[in-house]
């Protein structure tokens, strides 16, 4: 089994660009079989809403939209942190297919006691 990636990434569309990287890390790392389990806080919460990660970050990049659909058809999944996305009033029956709310415990379980490249944006 190859080993399981955890991407932590804290931002949201206020800056697209980093949204983009972490989602194309993700890509890559699940495009490849790895495990990959992006964690979301703060404001990337609202990332795992159905239709809320659109368009392009720069010229040249690829769309959110296509990063997004992508990562779930590779198995990636979405970790959303139950304590920041509560905090914003977001409706927990309005995530997309391969995300789950959980906080630190499910993500060290899911991490488990088997080595995981790390990162962090």
């Amino acid at each position: 089994m190859s080993s399981k990636v955890a991407i932590s990434l804290t931002t949201g569309l206020e800056d697209a660009e980093k949204v983009t990287i972490a989602l194309l890390v993700a890509v890559g790392a699940a495009e490849q079989g790895h495990p990959t389990m992006m964690f979301l806080t703060k404001e990337a919460v609202r990332l795992a809403q159905p239709g809320f990660a659109l368009g392009v970050a720069c010229d040249g990049w690829p769309p959110l939209p296509d990063l997004m659909a992508r990562y779930e058809a590779a198995g990636g999944k979405f970790l959303i942190c139950p304590i920041c996305f509560n905090a914003k009033g977001l409706e927990a029956e309005r995530v997309v297919a391969n995300a789950d709310l959980g906080g630190t415990i499910p993500l060290w379980q899911w991490i488990g006691d088997e080595p995981a490249t790390t990162f962090s944006y």
